[in-house]
C-alpha cells in the first residue's frame, strides 16, 4: 500500500475500529499508517497495538513513522502512552533497538508430519487412533451457515470452559456468525463429527511459511472421544502439506502464571516455547514510567505465580458457585411452571378432559 498522505492520515486521526474482547466486539479509537490499523485500549494506561496483529501476513515495516504519527496524533481526544509491536516468527532475534520484552509463543516447527508425530507421546497418540476408533471423522469444510448452526450448538455445549465462565454460551446465530467470519480467504475450519453432530472445529490462519491456531472449540459432552487431540493432528497433517514452518496456537507462557490444562495439552500435543521480541515505545512520559515500573505487563506479569493460582483458584470456585445457583433457580422455576400447569388441567374425569 502507497504510503499515506498527511491530510489522509489526519482525515483517520478520529476513526474507530471494532475489536474482540472476552467475547464482545467493542469500538476504540484507531489509526491508519502504511495499510496497518493501529488501535488504543486502556483506561488509566492506554496502549496502542497493531489490530489483529498475530493474524497479519507481515509484521510492520517502519516501526518509526507509526511512532511519529501516534506521538502526533491524539486519538478520539487522548494520546497513546505505548506503543507495542512484535516481530513475526520465524525472526527471533531483534531487529530494532527500541526497549524489548520476550513474547512466550506456543508453536511447533514442522518439517514433516511424520517427524512431529512421532515425536509426541504415546498418550497423545492414543487419543488420535481413540478418537478414529469412537467414530469421529476429521474433515476440513467452507465456512457456511450449517456449520455456523453448528457452532452455535457447541457454544451452549457447557456454560463453563476450563474453571471460566464460557463467554461464547448463549450467543445468537448473528453473533456467531461474526466472531468467525475473519480471515476466510486464508483460513481452513477443521471439524470434527459424530455422525451428523460436530463436536468440535478448529479454525487455522496462513500468514505466509506461518500458520496460526485462532479457534480451538472440542464438545465438553464428547470429551471422551478426543476430538480436540485428532483436530490438532489433522491441522499439523494440513500445514505440513502446505509447507508451512512453524504452526503457533497462542502463548506458552501468560507472563508469570505457568501450569495451566491448557499449557499441558499444548505440550502434549508438540507445542513448545518460541520466544520472539517484543518492543514497548514510550510515547508518554507517564508510559515511559509505566515501562519502568513494569506495569505495561498486566496483573499476570507483576503477581508471583503463587498469587495467580490462588486467583485462578478462587475465580473458579466463585464462577461455580454462580452456576450452581443459576442451575437451582431454573429448577425451582421450572418446578412452579409445573405446577401451574397441573393445576390449570382439568381434573381426572371431568366433561373436559381430553381423550
Amino acid at each position: 500500500m502507497a504510503l499515506l498522505a498527511a491530510n489522509e492520515i489526519q482525515a483517520m486521526a478520529d476513526n474507530t475500529s471494532e475489536i474482540y474482547v472476552k467475547g464482545k466486539w467493542v469500538r476504540v479509537p484507531a489509526l491508519d499508517v502504511d495499510g496497518k490499523t493501529i488501535v488504543v485500549t486502556g483506561r488509566w494506561l492506554k496502549m496502542a497495538v497493531i489490530r489483529s496483529e498475530e493474524w497479519l501476513e507481515t509484521e510492520l515495516e517502519d516501526p518509526e513513522r507509526c511512532v511519529r504519527e501516534l506521538k502526533k496524533q491524539r486519538l478520539n481526544g487522548s494520546r497513546a502512552d505505548i506503543f507495542t509491536f512484535a516481530q513475526k516468527l520465524p525472526a527471533t532475534l531483534p531487529k530494532y533497538r527500541y526497549p524489548l520484552e520476550w513474547d512466550s509463543v506456543a508453536a511447533v516447527r514442522l518439517n514433516s508430519f511424520k517427524e512431529w508425530w512421532e515425536k509426541l507421546p504415546q498418550t497423545t497418540r492414543k487419543n488420535v487412533r481413540r478418537s478414529e476408533k469412537r467414530g469421529v471423522v476429521i474433515t476440513v469444510r467452507e465456512f457456511d451457515d450449517d456449520l455456523v448452526r453448528g457452532i452455535v450448538k457447541l457454544n451452549n455445549d457447557s456454560p463453563m470452559r476450563q474453571g471460566v465462565r464460557n463467554v461464547q454460551y448463549g450467543k445468537a446465530f448473528d453473533e456467531v456468525k461474526k466472531d468467525h467470519s475473519s480471515f476466510l480467504d486464508r483460513s481452513d475450519f477443521v471439524c470434527a463429527y459424530l455422525g451428523s453432530e460436530l463436536i468440535g472445529f478448529l479454525k487455522v490462519v496462513y500468514r505466509g511459511e506461518v500458520a496460526s491456531i485462532l479457534n480451538l472449540l472440542p464438545s465438553v459432552r464428547h470429551d471422551d472421544k478426543r476430538p480436540a487431540n485428532a483436530l490438532v493432528a489433522k491441522t499439523v497433517e494440513l500445514c505440513a502439506t502446505k509447507g508451512v514452518s512453524h504452526l503457533t496456537y497462542g502463548m506458552f507462557n501468560y507472563g508469570k502464571k505457568r501450569a495451566s490444562p491448557l499449557r499441558e495439552f499444548k505440550i502434549r500435543n508438540g507445542f513448545g516455547e518460541i520466544l520472539v521480541p517484543r518492543f514497548y515505545v514510550p510515547l508518554t512520559r507517564w508510559g515511559a514510567l509505566c515501562i519502568k515500573l513494569r506495569l505495561h505487563r498486566g496483573l499476570l506479569g507483576i503477581l508471583p505465580h503463587c498469587l495467580i493460582t490462588l486467583g485462578i483458584g478462587a475465580r473458579a470456585k466463585w464462577y461455580n458457585l454462580e452456576n450452581l445457583i443459576s442451575r437451582c433457580s431454573s429448577i425451582v422455576e421450572q418446578s412452579n411452571s409445573i405446577r401451574q400447569t397441573e393445576c390449570s388441567n382439568p381434573p381426572a374425569g371431568s366433561n373436559s378432559a381430553p381423550n
